[in-house]
């Protein structure tokens, strides 16, 4: 807690008047100029990539990203944005911001915000932004086979397989051509925080340019609430192409492969059967 103290101190030129522990790398404070902060620590460029992120992410009509007030190698200072219940009006909201995020765009996929760094994270695992003129190639190089090559070890080899034809029949599967998007990166239901304001709030992005139907894929995955509304006005406000529900399991094996990584358990067969889906 000490450091967290300092470092809030040398960030922000604010003294922290209290500070509590939400984890082991994580605290919240009440600054003495009044502001309520995050102090997150996240060693070997995470701090940085998290906060080029946020900033990268703070696009005008988009969802609401807490704003950073100092980071440096090692330390992110933030808004704390205190917990709320999503009311239908707020996802449907979420849902429009979200396209307007998307609309905003980047320079080519797999380009990292401005500030960020090229060898980021994506949770707790390595990330690479690396960038490329075509979305298929791109995905199948830097997003699913990274990954693959380390989880291969924990899946059964029918699921490996699986996941080496999608990236052999990536130009096939892909869908229309589409610009870069400015994706969150890891948008589960997690970091899709409900404000108390009444707000739907981005957190923890793995920022990078990349398709927007990767971001949609990935609330989706693991179950976020009313996400049907969320979907209907982003696709009224931004359509998407054809057949985007049909690409959903391929979007997906980006953020199964990479929890096969971390967790291993049964994301991998998961990642086999998303990889069987995108082949149908």
């Amino acid at each position: 807690m000490t450091g967290a103290r300092s470092a809030v101190q040398a960030l922000t030129g604010a003294a922290a008047r209290s500070i509590s522990p939400m984890g082991a790398t994580l605290w919240t404070a009440e600054l003495d100029d009044g502001r309520s902060v995050i102090i997150k620590r996240g060693t070997d460029g995470l701090a940085t990539a998290e906060a080029a992120g946020l900033r990268w992410l703070a696009v005008p009509g988009g969802p609401p990203v807490p704003k950073v007030h100092g980071s440096d190698d090692q330390w992110l200072v933030a808004d704390h944005v205190p917990s709320g219940r999503m009311s239908a009006d707020a996802a449907e909201r979420f849902g429009r911001q979200l396209a307007t995020l998307h609309a905003a765009g980047a320079p080519a996929f797999g380009e990292p915000p401005p500030g960020g760094p090229a060898d980021a994270w994506i949770g707790t695992a390595p990330m690479r932004n690396e960038a490329a003129p075509d979305w298929p190639s791109w995905y199948a190089e830097h997003r699913v086979l990274p990954y693959l090559r380390s989880a291969a070890a924990s899946m059964q080899g029918s699921d490996v397989n699986a996941v080496e034809q999608v990236c052999d029949r990536i130009g096939e599967l892909a869908g229309p051509p589409e610009p870069p998007s400015r994706l969150h990166g890891d948008l589960w239901s997690g970091n899709v925080h409900a404000g108390a304001d009444g707000q739907v709030w981005l957190i923890d992005p793995a920022a990078h340019g990349g398709h927007r139907e990767t971001d949609l894929a990935m609330l989706a995955l693991f179950g976020t609430p009313q996400l049907e509304r969320m979907l209907a006005c982003y696709d009224e406000a931004a359509p998407l192409a054809d057949g985007w529900r049909d690409r959903v399991p391929l979007h997906q094996l980006f953020p199964l492969l990479v929890h096969a990584v971390m967790f291993r358990g049964g994301y991998g067969a998961s990642a086999g059967a998303a990889a069987r889906g995108a082949l149908r």
